[in-house]
């Protein structure tokens, strides 16, 4: 089915790529594009979003770069207002930023802790407090947030940090889902398993020797035989923040092809 987005804007943020490859926010915001949405590409990295763009505009898609620190109140007020200048509304809201630092509470330093939770809880909360009150204006809108498994299992390995802040968005989902619900907005979490991400596996060679080791072993630990992909993320998130899921509101949709159930 194509279109799925037709007549939509949406800002994703995160849009771009910390390597080669391809990132959650990054297939998300691709895969928005060729459903019919225009996109506002927001990333802190100016280049990495410029990739994305050009993918998109390559595919005869539309699409703008927005650079912001989404863990800046100003900055995303002026990212809601550039969407708005762009295209007159927001109708789809993607948070998709997020970073990882494995470690235990010894292991993490205090202004790590506070980094790493300000730029991926606090920032979700600064795009839905400055991204709301336009959706509500309009009477409707989605919005889906990037969680993890970690919220409530382990990944083998302590991120106690990363863990928590997950848990956040979760909580944070749901009181959001709850409370505009009435307003028309739906809010939904995304919770993948073992993925396989530029992101990831740069987390996984800050701690281990042989990656391709720990690529197999994450593999294996899969029912399905091998870890997700950005794709696999891009695809729930078109199917939350598209009218398929019109009657879906403050749910974790778990994507980790079935690990969890091994858990």
């Amino acid at each position: 089915m194509a279109g799925r987005l037709e007549d939509k804007t949406a800002i994703v943020t995160g849009a771009g790529s910390i390597a080669p490859g391809w990132g959650n926010g990054k297939a998300t915001a691709v895969l928005f594009a060729r459903e019919g949405a225009k996109v506002l590409l927001v990333d802190i990295n100016a280049d990495a979003a410029g990739e994305t763009k050009a993918i998109i505009d390559g595919e005869g898609g539309e699409a703008i770069v927005c650079v912001a620190d989404v863990a800046d109140e100003a900055a995303c007020a002026a990212m809601v207002q550039a969407c708005l200048d762009a295209y007159g509304r927001i109708d789809v809201l993607h948070n998709n930023v997020g970073i990882v630092e494995p470690g235990g509470p010894e292991q993490i330093a205090e202004a790590n802790w506070d980094r790493l939770i300000d730029i991926n809880v606090k920032s979700m909360y600064l795009t839905c407090r400055a991204a709301l009150p336009h959706m509500v204006a309009r009477g409707g809108g989605a919005i889906v947030n990037l969680s993890s498994i970690a919220s409530f299992y382990s990944l083998g390995y302590p991120c106690v940090s990363y863990a928590a802040s997950k848990g956040a968005i979760n909580a944070l989902t749901r009181n959001i889902a709850v409370q505009y619900a009435p307003k028309g907005i739906r809010c939904n979490a995304i919770l993948p398993g073992l993925m396989n991400t530029p992101l990831v596996m740069a987390s996984v060679a800050q701690a281990y020797d042989d990656v391709d080791k720990i690529v197999a072993e994450r593999d294996a630990l899969c029912p399905l035989g091998h870890m997700g992909d950005a794709w696999d993320t891009a695809h729930a998130a078109l199917f939350l923040a598209s009218d398929d899921a019109r009657y879906i509101t403050g749910i974790e949709l778990v994507v980790d092809g079935g690990i969890t159930l091994t858990m």
